[in-house]
């Protein structure tokens, strides 16, 4: 089968894909996104610029396989992220493993942290990105590529559908 223009992702092209994140050194998928995640290529971009740009001229069906040291993306490590305290001042829905709080610094700003460990009467947060610091493959697989919608090139993908009532 040969790649025509109309299944070719360049810009205005709308785009569906799914992929999933591998660690490089241990082969461990990190993130799986099976549901196809859509976008309109050149208006918006759901994956970072150095993938998206990757994906230019790759075809419907196509698998890309890419080699991303997450310093790039995310920057190094920031230890004074992560921080440990008592599990008794920190709400009951908070307190497991893998669980994400919003919280604000002194400037107003908020910032998303993950319960990365409790032990005994201490919890910690980690407000780095949990790929901070690693290589990673990002397994990409083109679903569809068609032209986008005069209403998807507006909205930058699938519009949301519209609640029934």
């Amino acid at each position: 089968m040969t790649a025509t223009s109309a299944d070719t992702i360049a810009e205005g092209k709308y785009v569906e894909l799914t992929y999933l994140v591998r660690d490089s050194k241990t082969g461990d998928v990190l993130t799986e996104i099976t549901r196809p995640l859509n976008y309109v290529h050149g208006v918006n971009e759901i994956l970072a610029p150095m993938i998206t740009r990757e994906l230019e001229g790759k075809t419907q069906g196509e698998r890309v396989d890419l080699l991303v040291d997450c310093n790039e993306l995310y920057g190094p490590r920031d230890e004074s992220l992560v921080i440990t305290e008592k599990v008794a001042v920190v709400p009951r829905e908070y307190r497991q493993v893998g669980s994400q709080i919003l919280m604000e610094n002194n400037l107003g700003q908020m910032k998303s942290f993950l319960v990365t460990k409790i032990e005994g009467d201490t919890i910690t947060f980690d407000g780095n990105n949990p790929l901070c610091g690693r290589e990673v493959i990002y397994q990409v697989t083109i679903q569809l590529v068609r032209d986008a919608t005069a209403e998807e090139q507006q909205y930058g993908g699938q519009p949301p559908a519209a609640p029934e009532g």
